[in-house]
């Protein structure tokens, strides 16, 4: 079975930090010299990898990189914040980089944070990287091992033989074979879920302990709770159930809201999430259901 892996994003871009900051920036020239402590005490998150690079045209600056599972609309804010928190503490201009995951059907995504007070504006662009846009070659020719867990949601990666290349280039790195959790991960986003735990041979309970696994359930969650205060605690867990049976067996898990549908017990609906995170496939919720 698969070991636990170091999933952060910090251990993802520090695999090959100067040939992420190039990508990130476009900048052929730069290189990374430190990766930085992104903590402000004045905020109680910390902003995802910050990195102090230098280029002989642009001189000395910093990289931020903030990675989302899915864009909110709160981000262009934040980009804003953390910009400013990372220049003042270490008194560097600044690159931003906002780096979205996971699609999200027609969001319109602003690359400026903009407001204007009584005639004072201010503003604050930054970069914007949506990784289904991205061209899934990438990964394997400049190289970018950073993107390889990626491989199922970027563009042209959704296939099977792409993503058994993908686990191939893992497996056969020291540094990278704990990785492949995160790449099945995201490859339940496009496979079937029996067909990614024959593709990587091992137990998919593994999968579950992914923080990525975790978070994505825990919005589905939300989500369905946010609901559920706006519509009635019985429509708002049925919500969040449906949203999780799509996040993880996708249209397949769809199928089963009809027999839901029919349960009115607050305690049922509430033992049905439950059993969405312990179960492997539809079939062994079907079972549990029945």
């Amino acid at each position: 079975m698969t070991k636990p892996a170091d999933v952060s994003t910090k251990k993802l871009i520090s695999l090959a930090p100067d040939n992420w900051v190039k990508w990130v920036t476009q900048i052929p020239d730069v290189t990374a010299t430190e990766i930085l402590n992104s903590e402000f005490q004045w905020i109680s998150r910390e902003s995802d990898v910050l990195i102090r690079v230098t280029s002989p045209q642009a001189g000395e600056f910093l990289v931020l990189n903030e990675l989302q599972l899915r864009y909110q609309p709160q981000m262009p804010r934040r980009m804003r914040a953390y910009a400013g928190l990372a220049e003042e503490k270490y008194n560097l201009p600044i690159y931003p980089v906002l780096i979205n995951i996971l699609k999200v059907s027609n969001a319109e995504i602003p690359s400026t944070y903009t407001s204007n007070v009584a005639g004072l504006q201010a503003r604050q662009d930054y970069r914007v990287i949506n990784l289904w846009e991205v061209d899934v070659n990438i990964a394997f020719q400049q190289p970018l091992p950073s993107l390889l867990p990626f491989v199922p949601i970027l563009k042209g990666g959704e296939n099977e033989s792409t993503i058994r290349e993908a686990l191939q280039v893992l497996r056969a790195d020291e540094q990278l074979n704990q990785l492949e959790t995160v790449l099945a991960f995201f490859a339940t986003f496009v496979l079937d879920s029996a067909l990614v735990q024959e593709i990587m041979r091992w137990d998919m309970a593994v999968l579950h302990e992914s923080p990525w696994y975790q978070e994505i359930l825990r919005e589905g969650e939300k989500r369905g709770e946010k609901r559920g205060e706006e519509r009635g605690e019985e429509r708002g867990l049925r919500t969040g159930i449906e949203l999780a049976l799509e996040i993880k067996f996708g249209t397949s898990g769809l199928e089963l809201m009809p027999i839901i549908s029919q349960i009115h017990d607050l305690q049922q609906l509430k033992a049905v999430q439950q059993a969405i995170k312990t179960s492997n496939t539809v079939e062994e919720l079907s079972q549990v259901l029945s």
